[in-house]
């Protein structure tokens, strides 16, 4: 994995962190909406844990194996959208 490790580490410790309390909730017979809440928490964590492991993943694996078209905008094989590698 590319992407920064102490940016995706502590986010998916925090997202784990979360997920048992959650389940600790649910044990508790917890209010609906409060869990809910949490659930949304975690989804919002684990998508910024995401984006820095894509992040990682199109600036270093895909760019480096993409051959032709300019560093800066470049079309994914398979794909008619252009990615802008520079911005990443």
């Amino acid at each position: 994995m590319k992407a920064d490790r102490d940016k995706v580490v502590p986010l998916i410790k925090t997202a784990r962190g979360q997920l048992d309390g959650i389940l600790k909730m649910i044990d508790e017979d917890r209010y609906c909406i409060d869990i809910s809440n949490q659930v949304l928490a975690v989804i919002s964590i684990l998508g910024k844990a995401n984006k820095e492991i894509i992040r990682a993943h199109l600036a270093g694996c895909v760019k480096d194996s993409l051959t032709g078209g300019t560093p800066e905008e470049v079309a994914l094989p398979g794909m008619d959208t252009k990615v802008r590698i520079d911005c990443i």
